[in-house]
């Protein structure tokens, strides 16, 4: 995400070069994971790498004595010493016992190192998305970085878990290859071929052997990173649409939609499939390299060694022992080709966490730069709008210059055309929107509230919906009984602990009278309406505005509105007119229709309803 200079000031845009698919994005991936060994996370974090280390040498140096184990045990069997073969018995089951032991706390905080970084990740990923509005700037700016939430779970997941076992095997195949290629020397000796007397053959073989199969895999199984990832963002879009259609259940019923809907989905679920089959064939292209290695790992050093052993130069116990070295080394040298499948799935979650943490630290870093919209404190008690421009996020200006003052307690009717940037306007008073220049200036430690034409309800209690973003101590019952009761919602007033879907129960108008009585119980200085009455009758809307001739009369509103008789309730209108370069009217009232104006309020004041 760069920011680019565009009608005067900056625009966020999401550029590919931000997320390389080359070792720079490796490079960012190692950076952003690496944070969980720094801040507070660093001692868990350290502590569980550190127990996990020792676990891996416990681990070699038990798979060490099994490795030794094998020479005693079939030289015991080679000479018919039975007394040694039961004491050869006696110690594998020491041995195995040990092994079963140390790999059961291995697994244990192998998991726990998991657990805990999926949670540190997740939750930083989590709060840069909540930093600063960050998910709504994304909504608008970067719908591309799709599906916040899936990648904020299980491509976490798939990042994450295993990240730790890459980790973990890593360093494993490194140790054991070097442990075991000194026993593959010492033990297997030199060997000659035609003539020819070759040293630590068998640790040559064992390394020729896995760089051809290593090779062969990279070489044809390259493609299936790309692949995975294009069948991961095919899988991501399928879930949307289905959570799409649960979200917007009712709406779809009532038009008898689901038929559409179902070609819609099984659209994605054909994407799916195509994307699926691209990595079915490249995956069983690396299959056969996979099983051709598993089949050909034992028998390649019996078949080196039977020439040393048939001419009495290696004993039964050593070949044995030898065989199970290269084993160990060919697994080591191997990982590679083991876990190609599984480095593939990780590459294509770990490079979609990387997009969106490159999303959210450009949002980040263009806050606060100069080339956005300023919203602070200001001088006095009103509002004003200093030098200010408004564009959309891809930098077309839609306001330019707007020079306004407001006074406290004023009520502001924004009108215009469709299109020419009102609710965008509001939004930049109300902090939401930051693409443009210029300032907004709010009076000292005033709470703007802004009441969308949908209001957001949470889930639960009736009590935590109305009472939102605060918390439900934060007022007591009586405080939201009334307000209930005055906003319209009387018969919702014996269930404040009642647990809902309550943006599912309640219809549209009740939702809206909802977020009036959330009004009038947090009491804001500033009250910023987009439609809010929209799905309301007159009568109700007349009801619902008188609010702010009594009980709020002391806000300054802002409203952006198209009913009519909404300019009975306000003071002074702002009208957008649309111009190439876009531009601000601002019309006031005569003296005239002020005082005409004025008498209105007062009659309505007089027949308003009174709070119960």
């Amino acid at each position: 995400m760069v920011a680019q200079e565009a009608g005067g000031f900056r625009h966020l845009d999401i550029i590919e070069e931000e997320a390389p698919r080359g070792g720079f994005e490796y490079r960012q991936a190692f950076t952003l994971l690496g944070r969980f060994f720094c801040g507070e996370t660093r001692s868990t974090a350290f502590r569980l790498a550190g127990i996990l280390l020792l676990t891996v040498l416990i681990n070699i140096s038990l798979q060490y004595g099994i490795n030794l184990w094998n020479k005693y045990f079939f030289d015991a069997i080679g000479t018919r010493a039975e007394g040694v073969i039961a004491t050869a018995v006696a110690i594998f089951a020491a041995l195995a016992i040990c092994s079963i032991l140390a790999m059961a706390v291995h697994t244990y905080f192998r998991m726990s190192l998991a657990a805990h970084w999926r949670r540190w990740l997740t939750g930083h990923l989590a709060a840069e998305w909540l930093k600063d509005r960050a998910f709504y700037k994304m909504h608008i700016a970067a719908p591309e970085v799709d599906n916040p939430e899936f990648r904020m779970t299980d491509d976490v997941r798939q990042t994450i878990d295993p990240l730790v076992d890459f980790s973990i095997g890593i360093l494993n195949a490194l140790l054991m290859a070097s442990v075991f290629a000194v026993v593959l020397w010492n033990v297997g000796g030199a060997v000659t071929f035609f003539g020819v007397t070759v040293p630590g053959a068998f640790v040559f073989a064992a390394a020729g052997y896995a760089f051809c199969a290593t090779s062969l895999t990279l070489l044809i199984g390259g493609p299936l990173v790309r692949s995975t990832e294009e069948k991961n963002a095919a899988e991501a879009h399928n879930r949307f649409e289905l959570v799409r259609i649960r979200e917007n259940a009712e709406s779809i019923a009532l038009i008898d939609g689901a038929e559409d809907e179902n070609a819609k989905v099984d659209e994605t679920l054909g994407q799916v499939l195509a994307r699926w089959r691209h990595v079915i064939r490249k995956q069983s292209l690396v299959t056969l390299i996979i099983q051709g290695n598993a089949v050909l790992s034992p028998v390649i050093p019996l078949l080196l060694g039977a020439h040393k052993y048939q001419g009495g130069d290696m004993s039964l116990g050593e070949l044995m022992q030898l065989s199970a070295a290269f084993l160990q080394v060919q697994l080591a040298f191997n990982w590679l080709v083991e876990n190609f499948f599984r480095l593939a799935e990780w590459t294509a979650s770990t490079r979609r966490i990387v997009e969106l943490s490159v999303t959210l630290r450009g949002f980040s870093e263009t806050d606060g730069a100069g080339s956005e919209i300023e919203v602070r404190e200001g001088p006095d008690a009103k509002i004003h709008l200093v030098n200010l421009s408004v564009a959309q996020h891809n930098g077309r200006t839609v306001i330019r210059d707007a020079e306004v003052k407001i006074e406290p307690g004023e009520k502001i009717l924004i009108k215009g055309e469709s299109g020419s940037g009102k609710s965008t306007l509001i939004r930049a008073i109300a902090g939401l929107w930051p693409w443009g220049k210029g300032q907004v200036l709010l009076p000292k430690d005033a709470q703007v509230m802004f009441v969308p034409q949908r209001p957001y309800i949470p889930n639960g209690a009736l009590r935590d919906a109305l009472a939102y973003p605060e918390g439900d101590t934060a007022h007591h019952d009586d405080a939201m009984i009334k307000a209930l009761r005055r906003a319209g919602l009387r018969h919702l007033a014996d269930d404040l602990s009642r647990e809902e879907r309550w943006d599912k129960l309640l219809s549209g108008g009740e939702q809206q009278r909802l977020a009036f009585a959330r009004l009038l119980l947090h009491r804001p200085q500033v009250i910023v309406l987009d439609e809010a009455t929209s799905a309301l009758d007159e009568d109700s809307q007349a009801d619902l505005m008188g609010l702010f001739l009594d009980e709020l009369s002391h806000a300054t509103l802002l409203s952006v509105g198209h009913r009519p008789g909404l300019e009975h309730y306000h003071d002074r209108i702002i009208e957008l007119k649309g111009r190439s370069a876009g531009g601000v009217q601002v019309t006031e009232d005569s003296g005239a229709s002020l005082r005409i104006a004025g008498l209105l309020r007062a009659l309505m004041r007089a027949s308003s309803p009174t709070s119960t």
